[in-house]
């Protein structure tokens, strides 16, 4: 049976992927982060301090997921919890100094390690894949 073209379209980009997922987690590995928990990080390197249901919606995980994520960094002392100055019942989640170093690191590795990686293309592949992606993504 041959495939579709779509069938070879979904399957080639499920191996890239999977690529990619194996590539990050030996690039992860070194800090012993999970991509979770580095996702957290670089969410609040961007936006600073913030609520764990704050947190979730930008990780488009659930509050439950969130706070194991955050369990975690919080005992890698990544991390830390600390009263909302606007609501004292609140708290907040934010980068301990360690985790801004951890954090900068992983984006630095990442970026090399997305360089390696898609430097297989040339500049027009790379402007017309990431044009592809944008849409898939909207």
């Amino acid at each position: 049976m041959q495939k579709q073209p779509e069938d070879s379209l979904a399957e080639a980009f499920r191996g890239v992927a999977r690529q990619l997922r194996h590539q990050t987690q030996r690039t992860l590995a070194p800090w012993d982060v999970t991509p979770s928990q580095a996702r957290a990080l670089g969410v609040l390197t961007r936006h600073g301090p913030m609520r764990l249901g704050a947190l979730s919606d930008y990780l488009r995980i659930v509050p439950r997921s969130t706070t194991e994520v955050i369990d975690a960094l919080e005992q890698a002392r990544l991390v830390e919890r600390r009263s909302d100055p606007d609501d004292r019942r609140a708290t907040l989640v934010a980068l301990t100094s360690r985790g801004a170093d951890v954090a900068a690191g992983i984006r630095a590795a990442r970026a090399a390690e997305a360089e390696g990686f898609f430097a297989r293309l040339d500049e027009a592949d790379r402007t017309s894949l990431a044009r592809i992606l944008r849409n898939l993504q909207d």
